[in-house]
């Protein structure tokens, strides 16, 4: 081999060491501790009211027929829940919880009581109905009925109905009624503040139709609060706000633990500031909302699924906690790695060299990818197509250490099967994203090591294989173009910015060419 050759694999080393460096200081990074605002509390110490939705548990969820939660859960919930709030807001009195607001007097909780309305007029009709006996049956401990929550923003009932629901209940008890959705509906639909007692908004900075970023979150909600004093006469809850800490950015709106943690904090101290009445949604994560609302829909929670607080209201908080895994992983790839180039029978330095940083990258890559299935993955199907697209990327990193001309040909053919297995990933991939971007994740991080291989990695050796076929070219414009669609969708989503960015690295390695070049 030439010594232009074996340079260039040494540069090809040393760009994938480099790029474990900035990774690897990157995680460390997320593993510092970061300072927020520690807010003024209520005078016990907790947060007004949060949202308490009891399916947490595997295989729990609201619509699964014959779902019964137990007397028993909803006791140790709301035990663990009044180390955080002195009040808990529910949305149904069905699937057994009409009993939150016995349990919640055992332990001196106060309850927003929820009525679930849908498309059902005899089910909304019993729902109501057992929802008033219990504020009549538990008159201290119920702060208010809520009666439909963004019935209007579904469009399952019209107001008329709503109204008339709204009247039932208020004359079958002396219990506050409320109807609670989005702010924008509660402004379309002033002619609903007369059935009401006081007016329960959402403010949801991360869904608006222009997501805002967390910087001006909590501004944007006191925006909305000024607004709404000036339209309404009667007292305003904020029934629903938060930030989710896992899920796809939505412009400028990321989730994070550390965006999670500020947004609360914030808003809590200006709430306090300001005086307002609210409930943050939400206690505990729900994982079954991961179906309706994609990977972000499940990760509201203060408390993880384990009931475990995410993160302090007044120490600093860290984005991950990872400890010392990410320095085993990174050994453990390169010792994997150089001992499958040894096996090969491979022992030049600069190759030995290409295999160890790349190994090490792709193991440090792997806790990453692994936390994204995990929260990604909602179905066996969602399994298998970004589990099966991993395992491309796993095809490329195996194969890619020594330069093209000492491949064998089963190597060569396994390089070009990931490569069109990924770039006809990416075009679904995009499309998809393109066509439900509101609860699609960007798969960056599945896709990025393998293709930063098959791209900058082989121009680093000098060694971009030969690939004529024709086809090539649509593929790359379908990449090229579906990622620019996205981009233009969300412009100022840096994880739309990178996706881009990848499709078209993707082309350079699988643009037709008709010969290997190589020094």
């Amino acid at each position: 081999m030439s010594i232009q050759s074996t340079n260039r694999l040494w540069i090809s080393g040393g760009f994938y060491f480099v790029l474990l460096l900035a990774l690897g200081y990157w995680l460390h990074q997320l593993n510092q501790p970061v300072a927020i605002i520690a807010p003024t509390l209520e005078s016990n110490n907790t947060l007004q009211c949060v949202s308490y939705a009891p399916y947490y548990g595997k295989n729990q969820s609201p619509f699964v027929l014959g779902t019964h939660i137990s007397p028993a859960q909803i006791d140790a919930d709301l035990k663990k829940l009044a180390t955080l709030s002195s009040c808990v807001r529910t949305y149904s009195v069905g699937q057994g919880m009409d009993y939150v607001p016995e349990a919640a007097q055992k332990i001196g909780l106060k309850v927003y009581l929820g009525a679930w309305v849908g498309w059902t007029d005899a089910d909304n009709e019993a729902e109501i109905a057992l929802a008033v006996k219990r504020a009549n049956e538990y008159p201290n401990t119920i702060k208010a009925l809520i009666i439909g929550n963004e019935v209007l923003l579904r469009q399952e009932q019209t107001p008329a109905t709503l109204q008339r629901y709204l009247s039932y209940a208020k004359s079958h008890t002396k219990t506050p009624i409320t109807y609670a959705d989005v702010w924008e509906f509660w402004n379309k639909h002033q002619e609903m503040e007369p059935y009401v007692d006081f007016v329960t908004v959402h403010i949801l900075p991360y869904w608006e139709n222009d997501p805002v970023a967390v910087e001006q979150a909590v501004q944007h909600a006191s925006t909305i609060m000024a607004q709404l004093g000036t339209t309404f006469k009667k007292p305003i809850l904020i029934g629903e706000t938060g930030w989710p800490s896992v899920g796809r950015q939505r412009n400028q709106s990321k989730p994070s633990l550390i965006n999670q943690a500020r947004y609360v904090r914030e808003f809590l101290q200006t709430a306090h500031d300001k005086n307002w009445q609210y409930n943050v949604i939400e206690a505990v994560d729900q994982p079954w909302k991961r179906t309706l609302e994609g990977t972000v829909g499940g990760y509201w929670g203060l408390f993880d699924t384990d009931l475990k607080p995410k993160f302090s209201l007044s120490a600093p908080v860290a984005e991950r906690h990872d400890g010392s895994t990410p320095l085993y992983l990174a050994v453990i790839g390169a010792l994997l790695s150089l001992a499958l180039a040894l096996f090969k029978r491979e022992n030049r330095p600069s190759a030995l060299f290409v295999a160890a940083s790349l190994g090490a990258l792709a193991g440090l890559t792997s806790l990453l990818q692994y936390d994204y299935l995990i929260a990604a993955c909602r179905t066996p199907l969602e399994w298998l197509a970004l589990g099966g697209v991993a395992a491309l990327g796993w095809l490329v990193i195996i194969n890619q250490p020594v330069d093209i001309a000492s491949r064998t040909v089963s190597s060569k053919n396994l390089i070009k099967i990931a490569q069109y297995g990924l770039i006809i990933a990416a075009i679904v991939s995009s499309y998809l994203i393109y066509s439900d971007g509101r609860y699609r994740d960007y798969p960056n991080l599945i896709f990025a090591l393998p293709i930063i291989a098959l791209s900058l990695g082989v121009l680093a050796a000098n060694t971009i294989p030969k690939n004529t076929a024709k086809i090539n070219y649509l593929l790359c414009a379908l990449a090229i173009s579906y990622a620019l669609l996205c981009l233009l969708a969300e412009p100022n989503n840096y994880a739309a910015i990178i996706w881009f960015s990848l499709n078209c690295l993707m082309v350079i390695s699988i643009w037709p060419r008709q010969k290997i070049t190589q020094s």
